[in-house]
């Protein structure tokens, strides 16, 4: 198996380096948070061991070719064309698939990098202070740092779904925004889609759609049985990847994400998926939620809104009478304070819903 490569142009904070053992005293040094997952990057194994987020199940120990790592890093360098010496910033915890592949990214491709930790000050910092070529975030921090974003010319999101206000305030900022498909398994992305006028217009002029994702140069996919979506890219892991995620294949480079197979409810009958409730209301809500089916009587399972906030509007129980048809209107609401969350800042669903099925409703919509 072939070792990590580092490109001779690759700047860490300004410096060259020539040996890996050079990359590793200074990381130690300077960004001690990182030196554990270069350590095993650079280390005589053909593999790493690295660790699932547990946002939609238990997280779980697997085991990841390091010549898959950097197939997978040179697709995202090719599909966004991002040269030798361009700059880019490592804000992610290594801790995590996504901050790991922006490493081996930076390293294959010869990329000048800047790093700092993953909180809203530090990013905050680096952004008023300087221009970035390309960049990886979770929703949260792109909402932290609204004023300086533009900075990081081209930007992917991952890790979490972009609010509604979110996108609203990403629309008419000057840089390429996009939302990322993948998962641990894939090695972060294998699909991406436009998320603000500018990064729609090249997608616009290639004729493909804008509000689908488009998966990277080596990558198949199809549907099972479910209408759920299944992965081939034998160049970045081995076998299929059946997801759980309810897809709407377009052709064999495009699909539209509906939701997730285990969050279907069935309401007297009647299925219903919570991310298609959801996108309707992102148009009324600006704080984080979700939809969720609690066991039921009468219909087996009950359709429930969840939301982030100290209290619930008065007014929301009428705006989703109106939104919403009669199956897909909530029969209570809960209110959270703060949400079950993994540690890149995704919602744990099923834990805030345990919580939420052992008290009593703090809102109802008849």
């Amino acid at each position: 198996m072939p070792k990590i490569p580092i490109h001779q142009a690759f700047k860490l904070v300004g410096d060259s380096f020539r040996s890996p053992i050079e990359i590793i005293k200074f990381v130690k040094e300077s960004f001690p948070e990182h030196a554990g997952f270069l350590e095993d990057l650079f280390d005589d194994n053909d593999f790493i061991i690295v660790r699932t987020s547990g946002s939609t199940g238990r997280a779980k120990k697997i085991k990841i070719r390091k010549d898959f790592l950097i197939n997978s890093a040179q697709k995202t360098i090719d599909f966004f064309n991002i040269k030798p010496c361009r700059s880019a910033l490592i804000n992610l915890s290594s801790q995590y698939i996504a901050g790991k592949l922006m490493w081996v990214r930076a390293l294959t491709g010869g990329w000048h990098i800047d790093v700092c930790a993953p909180d809203n000050n530090s990013i905050a910092e680096k952004l008023a202070n300087n221009t970035y070529d390309f960049g990886a975030m979770v929703p949260l921090q792109v909402y932290q740092n609204l004023d300086n974003i533009h900075h990081i010319k081209k930007l992917i999101i991952g890790g979490g779904q972009v609010s509604g206000k979110l996108l609203k305030q990403i629309q008419h900022l000057p840089n390429q925004i996009f939302a990322t498909y993948g998962m641990t398994e894939t090695l972060t992305h294998i699909a991406v889609m436009p998320l603000n006028i500018i990064a729609k217009q090249n997608f616009t002029e290639q004729k493909a759609p804008v509000d689908a994702y488009r998966i990277l140069q080596g990558v198949e996919i199809a549907t099972d049985n479910r209408n759920c979506l299944t992965i081939e890219a034998p160049d970045i892991f081995e076998g299929k990847v059946i997801t759980n995620d309810i897809v709407e294949l377009l052709d064999n480079k495009h699909f539209r994400w509906l939701g997730r197979f285990d969050n279907v409810i069935n309401s007297g009958g009647i299925k219903l998926i919570p991310e298609q409730i959801e996108n309707k209301l992102k148009q009324i809500i600006d704080f984080d939620f979700f939809i969720a089916g609690l066991p039921d009587e009468k219909l087996g399972q009950k359709v429930v809104l969840i939301i982030e906030t100290e209290q619930i509007p008065k007014t929301l129980p009428d705006k989703l009478k109106t939104l919403l048809s009669k199956y897909e209107i909530p029969k209570n609401i809960y209110a959270f304070s703060k949400f079950e969350r993994t540690g890149t800042g995704k919602i744990i669903r099923q834990k805030t819903l345990m919580l939420a099925e052992s008290r009593t409703s703090t809102g109802s919509v008849t």
